[in-house]
């Protein structure tokens, strides 16, 4: 059997029509690329893949409410926003259903000040996510939705149902964590390496 090669545009009006092989398609291409956004904020990699598997099903629901670009040359970068979205809401919903509360201190920013640190060292992206791990639950998913996603604080804050403060001093103490767990894997790299 021959498989006709379709385009992005064409295999999107499949999902739009329900067509399974153009969902398929579109599952196959946009696996990894889900999978790595919704690792930065699991541990479990058996949550991260059912995570992919339930954003999916939310994109080839609501498929037909993607509004394209008018710009053709842009749709595979405007869908992937739009899907990189759903599955980030996807993940948050999941952690915002296990914690039911979050707890929040009466800390200020100010207790925790962010210091610059200058190193220059590569870090592949499995390094980061591994760093990123060791996180607890709350500081990485603000981090993420901040420093990756792009959210300002006040919609942090909603999305989280906390302060707006609180989410500045999670994001702090991320920021704070992150820069002492780089260090620790800096001098370990050196002691072993020499």
């Amino acid at each position: 059997m021959i498989k006709k090669i379709l385009s992005f545009e064409e295999i999107l009006k499949g999902c739009v029509k329900n067509d399974n092989s153009c969902k398929e398609m579109m599952y196959k291409s946009f696996y990894g690329y889900l999978m790595g956004i919704i690792l930065r904020y699991t541990k479990n990699p058996a949550d991260s893949e059912e995570l992919v598997n339930d954003s999916f099903i939310k994109i080839f629901k609501h498929v037909g409410n993607f509004k394209p670009p008018k710009n053709p040359e842009e749709l595979q970068r405007s869908f992937k926003g739009w899907i990189a979205q759903i599955a980030s809401r996807t993940a948050i919903d999941k952690i915002r259903s296990a914690k039911a509360q979050f707890y929040v201190d009466d800390l200020t920013e100010d207790e925790h000040p962010v210091t610059q640190v200058s190193i220059a060292s590569e870090l592949h992206v499995n390094d980061i996510l591994n760093l990123l791990n060791h996180l607890p639950d709350t500081q990485r998913l603000v981090f993420n939705l901040y420093e990756i996603e792009g959210f300002a604080h006040d919609e942090i804050a909603v999305m989280l149902s906390i302060p707006e403060s609180s989410s500045r001093v999670y994001l702090t103490r991320s920021k704070n964590k992150l820069r002492t767990l780089y260090l620790n894997t800096l001098v370990n790299s050196y002691k072993k390496n020499g």
